[in-house]
């Protein structure tokens, strides 16, 4: 790792074997805790490139626990995070609306690293068992039209580099692969990106696979959600595309209208009232508006406003909430 970390610090690119090989080791813990703060810490001060994240995505997707949901269309509804805004959990919520609406969901997540509650966090609170067994995640789906996959439990390497992730509590290059390396491989992805570089990564990495259907989030103000605050880039197989809330017909908002709290217990006692069709009308359009992307990306034929009645119709009819209760009783 010296020579590797000193040919980084003289602005040296890896090349994607050698990322790959790298990520490898890391999962087989040959590195110690200085070194994994280093190498990340370099891609933190300087551009990721191409065929670095190309790399390091393939070494942990065949690393990966893998488990095969090919009988099922499903989706992934998934962001970076790391974009420091404490917002609550839009991708999580956007992904019990999209299963209320009968669209199957392997939703892809980890603990919060940087804002207070993660995917992971969130479900754990309300009782859900982390399991990496494909007949209990098939069941998850066949009943709940949702499972969820703790990145942990499917990529050693992730696991290798969590103590280091947590106690330097910042966005790191793990954020951006997190949401590429879905060990389910589904066909459809909604992924939300922190930056404008990282989306355009996403977008020449993913335009490679056939059979797979993408939108690209990003914020221009920052998030990696639709978060309604400014127009936001989505990246598909068709091309660029610049869009506004006043475009869908949505009022645009506030940061503090879409706050999660302090504390993973704010986050739950948030995310409860919106699946319970208390939201506020901010925190209820943000979702909404997530949950009809998710669906238009699935089926392309599909409107944005004939999905966002779809989503209303899940949140409302309280079907989202059902999709919860059902999850964590299995």
């Amino acid at each position: 790792m010296k020579a590797i970390l000193n040919r980084l610090y003289n602005h040296e690119r890896l090349s994607k074997s050698e990322a790959k090989q790298i990520l490898k080791d890391i999962a087989a813990e040959k590195y110690n805790d200085a070194h994994l703060a280093s190498f990340m810490t370099v891609f933190m001060m300087r551009p990721i490139t191409a065929e670095e994240l190309s790399g390091f995505r393939d070494a942990l997707k065949e690393l990966a626990i893998k488990v095969d949901f090919s009988d099922y269309n499903t989706i992934d509804i998934v962001g970076t995070g790391g974009d420091g805004k404490d917002t609550f959990n839009i991708s999580t919520l956007t992904s019990f609306i999209v299963a209320g609406t009968g669209q199957k969901v392997a939703k892809h997540g980890n603990y919060s690293v940087s804002s207070q509650s993660g995917s992971s966090d969130m479900l754990e609170s309300f009782g859900y068992q982390f399991t990496n067994d494909e007949n209990v995640l098939k069941e998850h789906l066949e009943k709940a039209n949702i499972c969820f996959l703790h990145a942990p439990k499917f990529h050693p390497a992730m696991k290798a580099v969590g103590p280091t992730r947590k106690a330097l509590a910042l966005k790191t290059f793990f954020n951006m692969l997190g949401p590429l390396v879905n060990p389910s491989s589904p066909k459809n992805h909604m992924l939300g990106t922190f930056n404008l570089e990282v989306a355009r990564l996403y977008n020449y990495i993913l335009q490679e696979e056939e059979n797979i259907n993408y939108g690209i989030i990003h914020a221009l103000d920052g998030y990696d959600e639709i978060s309604l605050t400014s127009g936001f880039k989505i990246f598909t197989k068709k091309g660029e595309q610049l869009i506004n809330p006043e475009d869908l017909g949505q009022k645009r908002l506030q940061q503090s209208d879409i706050f999660g709290g302090n504390s993973v217990a704010d986050a739950a006692k948030i995310f409860k009232s919106i699946l319970e069709g208390n939201g506020t009308e901010a925190q209820n359009n943000v979702v909404l508006t997530n949950a009809a992307f998710a669906l238009t990306i699935v089926d392309e034929t599909k409107s944005f406003e004939n999905a966002f009645e779809e989503a209303k119709e899940s949140l409302f009819g309280l079907k989202a909430k059902q999709t919860l209760e059902k999850l964590v009783s299995i």
